[in-house]
């Protein structure tokens, strides 16, 4: 009698956990279906933080329950006609004033300390200030990338969400 109650118990135990597998495989697809994306990064615009080639984790529901700041790195698709998702780090929001001079960003009056810039660009852009319902994109790689110095604002209805961690290849895995 023992035997059998056994293994008639292991039978509804691994009836359980086969469920409660299928439930959360079940949640993860809808999760990575609706609310989340990963991109591979083509190009050096985010190099050191993100390299050319990897993937990084984006949540599509990042700034709906929390507004954009400074520094947080974005996923964007930009008005110029291709399908392509840019990524780059958040600088400027509505009403700041953004200039640059010899490669620094001036903010507001004031040089904006970015520890996260590798790559300097020493060229001087006029002052622009970031108009309501835009956001003002650089990378962190500021040689070659090209974002809102030459093509200006991010319309807040362009950006797809905010960037994570990354995820593949296995050394990059962490968050940004």
């Amino acid at each position: 009698m023992t035997r059998r109650r056994t293994v008639e118990l292991g039978f509804v135990r691994w009836r359980t956990v086969a469920s409660l597998t299928l439930q959360v495989a079940v949640l993860a697809v809808l999760v990575a279906a609706f609310f989340v994306r990963a991109p591979q990064v083509a190009g050096l615009s985010m190099e050191p933080r993100i390299a050319s080639g990897e993937t990084v984790l984006i949540s599509t529901l990042g700034f709906r329950f929390r507004a954009a700041r400074r520094g947080d790195i974005v996923a964007f698709h930009h008005d110029d006609g291709t399908p392509e998702i840019y990524i780059k780090r958040i600088i400027g929001l509505p009403g700041d004033r953004i200039r640059i001079r010899n490669g620094d960003v001036v903010l507001d009056g004031a040089v904006l300390d970015e520890p996260y810039v590798r790559y300097r660009d020493r060229r001087s852009f006029p002052e622009v200030t970031v108009p309501p319902g835009s956001v003002y994109v650089l990378g962190d790689n500021r040689a070659v990338s090209e974002d809102s110095r030459f093509w200006g604002f991010v319309a807040d209805d362009q950006v797809i969400g905010k960037a994570l961690a990354g995820i593949w290849p296995i050394g990059s895995m962490g968050a940004l």
